[in-house]
């Protein structure tokens, strides 16, 4: 058996450095969460931007009803996808503000979260400019016996539609601009993904493993269409981090990838095996503050 190992890095906050061991088996997956686990009154929400000609944002995310924001991301430009963050189950509301602006102004937009035990959340910023919307999707936490869940976010606005395929298997047809997929059950296998719009056609290489959950984002790039394969959950068994009360910490970074941490609880080190998903980290991410 191949383990890979992954170490959670506390960020430059002057947090606490904690490091956990993630033991993962390879091609030994489970699909679904353990009792442990699926008992857990915590979900999980991540942030996104996916509106090409929307300038960068700060993104604050607020307990429902409390005037101080629990977490704020910084200057969260297109393309940025935030780690996850797993808080106590209840409800929450997202608001977006133009970067710098202070965290007294208005919203340029807001929505309400409702987060639900043993769920995950994606909270996107959808849209052109002018009609940019924070869009709440939910995301899967575990897949059929021996497959990949794969999905399609098409955020590029260069290209009003796109059609997805992989391999010979098509993912989506037509796909219009700020539109999501639901998830597709694929063998798993390495594929060649193709994007083609009316003008421009992106390909990339995708390592599908069995029980790996991903999201396919159509972007755009200078001069050019592109697809970013963000893997959102691995069944295996992993590390957690931080206590679920605080709403803070409790996410596990993709092996070989260091995590800043969202907040200082990860410096507690109540660290624990689960068996069940492990929703992971994101390439790029923004300035982040807890609260």
């Amino acid at each position: 058996m191949k383990i890979a190992k992954a170490i959670a890095q506390a960020g430059r906050l002057g947090w606490a450095l904690v490091a956990a061991t993630v033991a993962i088996t390879a091609g030994e997956f489970t699909v679904g969460p353990d009792a442990a686990w699926a008992s857990a009154p915590v979900g999980w929400v991540q942030l996104a931007h996916f509106s090409p000609n929307t300038p960068a944002v700060d993104v604050y995310l607020y307990s429902f009803g409390s005037p101080t924001a629990q977490l704020v991301l910084h200057h969260v430009a297109y393309g940025t996808v935030s780690p996850f963050e797993q808080l106590a189950a209840g409800d929450y509301t997202v608001a977006m503000r133009l970067a710098g602006a202070p965290a007294s102004s208005k919203p340029v937009l807001s929505t309400a979260v409702d987060v639900a035990a043993g769920h995950a959340y994606t909270v996107a910023g959808m849209g052109p400019e002018a009609g940019i919307r924070l869009q709440v999707i939910l995301d899967e936490l575990t897949t059929p016996p021996g497959k990949a869940l794969v999905r399609v976010i098409q955020a590029s606005l260069q290209q009003d539609s796109v059609t997805v395929s992989a391999g010979a298997s098509r993912l989506a047809t037509d796909l219009k601009f700020a539109s999501v997929t639901g998830y597709r059950a694929v063998a798993p296998g390495t594929w060649t993904v193709r994007a083609a719009g009316s003008s421009e056609t992106a390909t990339a290489r995708v390592v599908l493993a069995a029980g790996s959950i991903h999201t396919l984002v159509i972007l755009d790039k200078p001069g050019k269409l592109a697809i970013d394969d963000l893997l959102e959950a691995a069944g295996s068994k992993v590390a957690a981090i931080g206590g679920a009360q605080t709403g803070l910490g409790g996410t596990a970074p993709r092996p070989g990838v260091s995590l800043r941490p969202w907040a200082a609880a990860a410096a507690a080190g109540a660290v624990g095996v689960v068996g069940g998903v492990a929703l992971l980290s994101r390439r790029r991410r923004p300035a982040m503050h807890a609260r």
